[in-house]
């Protein structure tokens, strides 16, 4: 068992090298776009609840 733990210890090290990590702009390039695209989306949503919401109002 402490055998093949180790065996994935090495395993994960290996594969660890070989990622090509972001640099600080790229990160927080990215960063910025998913705090943008999250807005929008919040956005959208609050709209579409309280057109809902509205509509459902004036049915009931």
């Amino acid at each position: 068992m402490i055998k093949k733990f180790q065996e994935f210890l090495r395993g994960v090290e290996s594969e660890m090298k070989k990622v090509s990590w972001p640099t600080f702009e790229q990160l927080r390039g990215s960063t910025g776009v998913v705090l943008v695209l999250s807005l929008i989306l919040v956005i959208f949503l609050f709209v579409v609840d309280f057109a809902l919401s509205r509509i459902v109002s004036v049915i009931l």
